[in-house]
């Protein structure tokens, strides 16, 4: 999922592809996983609960 990416609430399937394949991919705290899939975007240290699904925000973190 690339920085302008979203994806809807439960596109788990699509949240592991795309987290499979990207470079900015970081997991998370385990606390904060909420996908069965270890790599997926949903829990990736970058994304953020935005209405009715997740958006990447790895642009907020230029440093990492």
């Amino acid at each position: 999922m690339s920085s302008a990416g979203s994806l809807a609430v439960d596109d788990w399937t699509p949240g592991h592809e795309i987290a499979s394949k990207c470079p900015e991919f970081n997991q998370d705290v385990e606390e904060e996983w909420v996908a069965d899939e270890i790599v997926s975007c949903y829990n990736c240290r970058y994304r953020r609960f935005v209405g009715t699904g997740i958006q990447c925000m790895k642009s907020l973190f230029p440093e990492d």
